[in-house]
C-alpha cells in the first residue's frame, strides 16, 4: 500500500488525447503530483507541448516521443538550476496546444455595411462566410491569449476574430468601388484579400488564417425585391406581346370556369369583354393620341424664284410676286429663272411649275360664229 502510494505521487507518462473538436489549449493535469525524472512525453501530430516553470515559458516540444532528461529540457534546467543533471522528480506545468486546422468557423456582419454604389447610390450590404484557423506559434498563443486557462476552446476567441474579419471586410469592400452587381464575381479575390489583410493581426495572437471564404453578400429585402421586378421586366421583353398572352390565358380560364352563371356563359362573356378592353388598350398604345385641341400640321413652304431682268438678278418672288412681274412685262416665257434645287438658270417656259403663268387665252366657245 505504501509503495503504491509513493508510485502514485510521480507522473511517468505525459500525453494528451483530444476527443473534442473545439479544444485549442489543454493543461496537463498533475493534481500536485511531480513529474518523474526520465518520464515519457508523447506529442502527437497536430500538437505542441510547452513546459512552464513558475509562470515562465520554458521548453517547447514538437510531435514525437521524448525522455524528459536534462538534455531535453535545457531551458527548464537553467530555470531550476540543474547544473550537473538531476535525478529527482520536478514540478512544471505542461500545456498541450492543438496545431491542427479548425475548419468551418463562421463569420458574418451583425449590422449592415453602408457604402456608395456607382449604379444604385447609397446601399446597405450584409455578408457572411466561413474561415479556417490554425495555431502556428504556441508560445505567443499562451502568452497573448490563453494565460493560465487550463482548458481553452476556440469559442473563447472566435468572437474577437470574427470582429476583426468584419471590420477589415467593411474597409476593403467600401474602398474597392466594385459595383454591387459585380461583387459575386469577385468573392474569391475579396476572400484572399481580406485574409491577407488580417493575417498579421492573427499572427500577433500566434494564429494563422489559411482560408477565408465569402459565401454571400446580400442587399436588404426591399432592394432585392425591386431588383427582382427589374429583372422580371427584362425577361418579359416585349410588354405588348406579353399582355396579349396574358389576355388569352385569362379568356381560357374564364371559359373553363364551371362555376360561372348559365353553364359558363358568364365566364365567356367576361373573357370576351376582357379581350375587347385589352384590344382597345393595345390600339390606343399603338396609335398616337391626339389632344382635344390638336393643331393642324404646318402648310408646305412656297417655292420662291429668282428672275433675270436686264442682266440683273431680282427676287426671290413667290407665285403671286411672279404674276405681278409677268403682268408688268418683266417676266416672259424666255426670261431666265432659278430656284433652290435647280441645276442652273432656265427659261421660264421650260419650268413646269411656272407653266400656268404663260397659258394662252381660253379657246372660243363651241357654236360661236
Amino acid at each position: 500500500m505504501i509503495w503504491n502510494k509513493l508510485l502514485g505521487e510521480f507522473i511517468d507518462i505525459i500525453e494528451w488525447t483530444d476527443d473534442s473538436n473545439d479544444t485549442l489549449v489543454y493543461r496537463f493535469e498533475r493534481y500536485g503530483n511531480e513529474i518523474k525524472n526520465g518520464a515519457k512525453l508523447t506529442v502527437r501530430e497536430g500538437q505542441a507541448a510547452i513546459f512552464v516553470n513558475e509562470g515562465e515559458l520554458a521548453d517547447v516540444f514538437a510531435p514525437g516521443m521524448y525522455d524528459l532528461e536534462t538534455q531535453n529540457l535545457p531551458i527548464l534546467s537553467t530555470l531550476q538550476g540543474w547544473k550537473y543533471g538531476f535525478s529527482s522528480p520536478f514540478k512544471a506545468e505542461v500545456y498541450f496546444v492543438s496545431t491542427r486546422r479548425f475548419t468551418d468557423l463562421k463569420w458574418g456582419t451583425k449590422n449592415p455595411i453602408m457604402l456608395r454604389d456607382p449604379e444604385f447610390g447609397p446601399v446597405r450590404l450584409r455578408a457572411f462566410g466561413t474561415y479556417t484557423m490554425q495555431a502556428t506559434d504556441a508560445p505567443s498563443l499562451i502568452r497573448e491569449i490563453v494565460g493560465t486557462d487550463g482548458h481553452f476552446t476556440i469559442d473563447e476567441i472566435t468572437n474577437q476574430l470574427r470582429n476583426l474579419i468584419v471590420s477589415r471586410f467593411a474597409n476593403i469592400v467600401g474602398g474597392s468601388r466594385i459595383p454591387v452587381l459585380d461583387l459575386a464575381a469577385n468573392y474569391d479575390d475579396l476572400g484572399k484579400f481580406v485574409a491577407d489583410r488580417i493575417r498579421p493581426e492573427f499572427q500577433a495572437y500566434g494564429l494563422d488564417i489559411p482560408t477565408l471564404l465569402i459565401e454571400n453578400i446580400s442587399l436588404p429585402p426591399a432592394v432585392e425585391e425591386a431588383l427582382d421586378k427589374r429583372t422580371s421586366m427584362g425577361v418579359i421583353g416585349d410588354l405588348s406581346r406579353y399582355t396579349q398572352y396574358q389576355t388569352a390565358e385569362a379568356i381560357t380560364k374564364a371559359a373553363d370556369n364551371p362555376g360561372g352563371m348559365a353553364a359558363g356563359g358568364m365566364g365567356m362573356g367576361m373573357g370576351f369583354a376582357m379581350a375587347n378592353q385589352m384590344a382597345q388598350t393595345m390600339g390606343a398604345q399603338q396609335q398616337p393620341q391626339a389632344g382635344p385641341a390638336a393643331a393642324p400640321p404646318p402648310l408646305p413652304p412656297q417655292v420662291s424664284y429668282y428672275i433675270a431682268v436686264n442682266g440683273q438678278q431680282a427676287g426671290p418672288f413667290d407665285m403671286n410676286g411672279l404674276r405681278g412681274e409677268q403682268q408688268a412685262g418683266r417676266l416672259t416665257p424666255d426670261t431666265l429663272v432659278w430656284s433652290q434645287g435647280m441645276a442652273g438658270w432656265t427659261r421660264a417656259q421650260e419650268v413646269t411649275a411656272l407653266g400656268g403663268l404663260f397659258q394662252a387665252g381660253p379657246p372660243p366657245l363651241p357654236g360661236a360664229a
